[in-house]
């Protein structure tokens, strides 16, 4: 069984910002389908080349998003091995995207909050960069939306992250890395 986190805020005004790259991927990913509520997360299940998909959007807002990734794991019995969390990265280009294991959160307090709820840093992330403008407030910069020609190079990459998703195996990450990074 694999969980899936796609990152972001909950509500419309969020809705394509920066720090919801991760929901997009989500939403992009699965179409339209009915999610289900659960432990402040939304939450569909799925099978992929024969084994249950887990995909959550945490609905506690970016920086409280252990709770919910924690809750997941304990009631499915799940390992750190078995997530990947999806998520902005003002340190990449956007566009560009890493997979890691075994980070630290790197200022990001969505995943500095996982890493204390679950107590590792050893999950998996695939972290979609959305560039740093240090000429704005950083957290008006990561809410604010994307421009449409960012937007159109997020999208530009849909595929191959679907890939990832699609033969996620913590067994076999160096070989995603090796492929992606």
């Amino acid at each position: 069984m694999k969980l899936i986190v796609g990152l972001g805020n909950p509500g419309k005004d969020y809705n394509k910002t920066r720090h919801n790259v991760g929901f997009m991927v989500l939403d992009s990913y699965l179409g339209d389908v009915k999610w289900s509520s659960k432990f402040n997360g939304l939450y569909y299940e799925t099978k992929i080349n024969d084994e249950k998909y887990i995909f959550l959007k945490p609905q506690t807002y970016m920086n409280l998003s252990g709770k919910c990734v924690c809750s997941f794991m304990n009631f499915y019995k799940l390992d750190y091995k078995d997530i990947l969390v999806i998520h902005d990265d003002l340190d990449l280009e956007v566009g560009n995207y890493r997979i890691k294991v075994n980070s630290s959160s790197g200022g990001h307090n969505g995943i500095k909050d996982i890493i204390n709820a679950i107590s590792t840093d050893a999950f998996a992330r695939l972290k979609i960069g959305i560039s740093n403008n240090k000429g704005i407030d950083t957290k008006d910069y990561v809410l604010g939306p994307f421009s449409k020609s960012e937007l159109k190079v997020i999208e530009g990459n849909y595929s191959n992250f679907y890939d990832i998703i699609e033969h996620f195996d913590y067994n076999y990450i160096n070989d995603l890395m090796n492929k992606y990074n």
